[in-house]
């Protein structure tokens, strides 16, 4: 047998060192380097055996390369598709992140349950017994007794029930607790979630077996383990939210076979995550109309048009230093627009503290939002209320123009759907424009002409 050592790894990075260091050599981190013991034999790597030897492939002309369909399962979740691309491919290993009572496994458990109706679905959970994921699916509104859990932390052991089972779709419920027993690392080191990784994604893609990981998230709300983990999974997704809402926002941050602008939106309720078919209404249903301070903005959302709420409050300040805080926003984003504001309008705010709010707990990064934001800070210092049935949509420059913005078409369509009356966009969007019925669309060249339209 080899002689073991001891080396000093880096939980966050998986760098080695064989001394300690209170900071990573490599990524920088502070107090993230733990001792373990290394052997140099890699026995537990043959364990699922050896691949199969195929035949040496050669290179081809781009030209004589087949192009294949690549088959979907849908999950029977609108959102949940959109979010994945269209559905679920063969094959694929999907990694799923967020806050620890965000949804995780609520969401792959009534994925499971909906999957194991026509599929052969295996479910292992390292964190609850069978009694508890019995219990869990209880409370669900979906209902099926063809889907196999299985309550194991040992890969070896899991490995041996995906053979036995053979199923179509794999749910490990989480990575972190699951464990390489030839790796003498704890579980949910960098060693073992690279090694357990590696061995689930080799299982996925010999035995064309769609595979669900579950991640935990660190304080900074970044997955835990090494960041190869995320470069090695087809698709990273992740769960947001707020404890004080029952909304969660499903994102891909990461997707190789679709779009990473998509966005799935849910509501916790008691039997479950349930699908929001229409976000706009969310955000808007408790806004008060002819107020000053609020204005609304179509955003997009990948593909999703949504019309959000944007509330400012100016207020007068004794302070030298007036306070500028944004929730939603980026906070630098309010002080440039603020400062393009003062010098457009010449309105003096150096006395005045500024606070945004997205309502409902949205967050919005866009350019187009740029707008609404500073409609809403003049509606609020000036004290004079915008219509009610206005929406605001437009990137704005320094100098103070009011620029072009993409999918402007699906931004009116939702803001007639609701029931606005006005929108003002940018001029250079006005061509070849088609307006919806019951609508009015005004074009505003700079800053100027859109507040002289809608704060009177």
């Amino acid at each position: 047998m080899a002689k073991a050592k001891n080396v000093f790894e880096c939980m966050a990075c998986g760098y080695e060192s064989p001394k300690w260091a209170g900071k990573c050599p490599n990524c920088g981190a502070w107090n993230q380097m733990e001792e373990k013991l290394v052997h140099k034999e890699t026995a537990g790597r043959g364990t699922f055996g050896k691949p199969e030897q195929k035949e040496r492939q050669r290179s081809r002309k781009l030209d004589r390369v087949k192009q294949s369909h690549t088959p979907r399962t849908l999950t029977q979740s609108g959102e949940f598709d959109r979010v994945l691309g269209g559905g679920i491919v063969d094959g694929s290993l999907i990694l799923i992140g967020g806050d620890p009572g965000i949804g995780k496994s609520t969401i792959l458990l009534q994925t499971a349950l909906k999957l194991s109706e026509k599929h052969e679905v295996l479910y292992v959970s390292g964190e609850e017994s069978l009694e508890q994921i019995k219990l869990r699916a209880d409370r669900l509104i979906e209902a099926s007794d063809n889907l196999n859990v299985y309550s194991e932390t040992n890969l070896f052991h899991i490995h041996d029930e995906i053979k036995n089972t053979k199923p179509d779709f794999l749910i490990i419920d989480s990575i972190q607790t699951v464990f390489n027993p030839d790796v003498t690392s704890a579980p949910g080191s960098v060693a073992q979630v690279r090694e357990c990784t590696q061995s689930l994604m080799n299982i996925a893609k010999n035995g064309n077996i769609a595979t669900f990981i579950v991640g935990h998230v660190t304080k900074e709300g970044q997955i835990a383990g090494p960041r190869m983990l995320e470069h090695m999974v087809d698709t990273v997704l992740y769960f947001e939210g707020d404890q004080h809402h029952t909304y969660r926002i499903l994102r891909a941050v990461k997707n190789r076979f679709g779009s990473t602008n998509e966005m799935g939106m849910f509501e916790m309720k008691n039997v479950g995550l349930t699908e929001v078919l229409n976000p706009s209404e969310i955000f808007l249903e408790e806004r008060s109309k002819n107020v000053p301070g609020s204005a609304i903005v179509a955003t997009m959302e990948g593909t999703r048009a949504m019309l959000v709420e944007v509330q400012a409050l100016v207020t007068p300040t004794h302070f030298h230093n007036p306070r500028r805080m944004a929730t939603g926003i980026d906070q630098n984003r309010l002080s440039l627009l603020m400062a393009v504001l003062e010098k457009s309008e010449g309105l003096l705010m150096q006395q005045h503290d500024a606070y945004i709010k997205v309502a409902g707990g949205g967050k919005l990064e866009e350019p187009a939002v740029d707008l609404s934001v500073i409609i809403s800070i003049a509606s609020s210092f000036k004290g004079a209320a915008v219509r009610g049935d206005d929406c605001f949509i437009g990137e704005v420059g320094l100098t103070g123009e009011v620029r072009r913005v993409t999918k402007i078409d699906q931004r009116l369509i939702e803001a007639a759907k609701l029931g606005f009356k006005r929108a003002i966009i940018p001029s250079s969007n006005m061509k070849d424009l088609n307006v919806p019925e019951g609508i009015e669309v005004i074009g505003a060249q700079t800053l100027k002409d859109a507040l002289k339209t809608a704060v009177k």
